[in-house]
């Protein structure tokens, strides 16, 4: 498949700031961010935990609402969208890998994966089929999540994210529960994704050695970004 070509970024955080309650206080967990991600550009997220990462993909994926700033994805600006709005764009342009996986667990691994497929109307087993494949998963294909290891149900995860096609991933943590075997084919097909289609990654992890794939480094303290390495766009 053809790259998509265009000039306009995937993705654009301007100035987004969030604040959550905590019991009699208040966390600031993002303060003032800006983040530019072009399509087809791996991106990775560093910095420790509790600075902000998961915030900024909860930002990215709609899930949440900055209380400041904006938020724009393939062009929809979040904080103004209605939710209704926001499930279309979760289905058809954004791929997310939680970090808890929230697969389905009465569905099985295959229908897990088909299931962003399923609810967009547009089911397409051959392409499932190809991503089983490609994670090392077909033979597993008619077990449930409890069935699985967490390495495979990981494997599900990225599977499911990816199967749609969408315009940007947003991944936390995506090969920690994985082996180095694992994690690499899982980092390598998440690559060959973005080139073949496109796709834009953001990848929020502790793991250097997943960082260094990335086009860019981008590293996170207290609610803010600090530094930033690597060439925008270098896919």
């Amino acid at each position: 498949m053809t790259q998509r070509v265009t000039t306009e970024p995937v993705a654009r955080v301007e100035g987004a700031a969030k604040t959550y309650a905590r019991s009699s206080s208040a966390v600031a967990a993002l303060r003032g961010v800006d983040l530019v991600i072009q399509r087809g550009e791996m991106v990775a997220l560093l910095g420790p935990s509790g600075c902000g990462k998961s915030t900024l993909l909860n930002l990215l994926s709609g899930v949440d609402r900055p209380d400041d700033g904006r938020v724009v994805v393939v062009g929809v600006d979040l904080a103004a969208a209605s939710e209704r709005d926001l499930v279309q764009l979760r289905r058809a342009s954004i791929g997310i890998v939680f970090q808890a996986f929230h697969l389905v667990p009465n569905l099985s691994v295959e229908e897990n994966v088909a299931l962003p497929l399923a609810l967009a109307g547009k089911p397409d087993a051959t392409r499932v089929r190809a991503l089983l494949e490609r994670v090392g998963l077909l033979a597993r294909r008619e077990h449930f999540p409890a069935q699985l290891s967490g390495g495979e149900q990981q494997r599900t995860a990225v599977a499911r994210a990816l199967v749609h096609r969408p315009q940007l991933v947003l991944a936390d943590e995506p090969t920690g529960n994985l082996d180095s075997a694992a994690g690499d084919t899982v980092l390598a097909l998440l690559d060959e994704m973005r080139r073949e289609e496109g796709t834009a990654l953001l990848l929020a992890t502790h793991d250097e050695r997943v960082a260094a794939r990335a086009d860019r480094r981008v590293r996170m303290r207290d609610g803010r970004i600090v530094a930033s390495d690597g060439e925008a766009g270098a896919a």
